[in-house]
């Protein structure tokens, strides 16, 4: 038997809506809106055992400068950043500016960033976005805990 997207005994481990975690203050959150789609967010929470990864879609330069502040998570962390031209995928078509530890990196080619538990990471401004970014990151605890979104109750 093929089962239909996430029917089945086991279609709980596949995730297919938003359930969305509303990380950060709410004026954050509605920001958050304006230059990005999260897509599909999956944490213990939303599947019991899971480790935490976000999706989104960065299609704007945001009002706020950083967007996010610099933090510290007690897990391992890989956040992505990935052009979407499909003739020329590595070039991001936008420029970002990061930091890993306080130092700051311009990235213009699609990314990936590992950042061991401990290390601050990602105090982050969105310079220029020409065609949309897709964007994820995974945290490899239960749920994010790191304060990247203003919301410091979450550090």
């Amino acid at each position: 038997m093929v089962y239909e997207n996430n029917e089945g005994e086991y279609g709980k481990y596949i995730i297919q809506n938003l359930q969305d975690p509303c990380a950060g203050t709410l004026e954050f959150q509605e920001m958050y809106k304006r230059f990005s789609h999260r897509i599909l967010w999956i944490d213990d929470k939303v599947c019991p055992g899971a480790f935490q990864m976000n999706t989104a879609w960065y299609y704007a330069v945001p009002e706020k400068d950083p967007v996010f502040e610099e933090h510290v998570h007690e897990y391992d962390e890989l956040i992505g950043f990935f052009g979407s031209d499909p003739e020329d995928p590595y070039e991001l078509h936008a420029e970002l500016e990061v930091t890993i530890n306080g130092e700051s990196h311009r990235i213009t080619r699609s990314s990936l960033i590992f950042c061991p538990a401990g290390m601050p990471h990602m105090r982050m401004s969105i310079k220029r976005v020409d065609r949309p970014i897709f964007h994820f990151s995974v945290v490899t605890g239960p749920e994010y805990k790191g304060g990247a979104y203003g919301d410091e109750d979450k550090a």
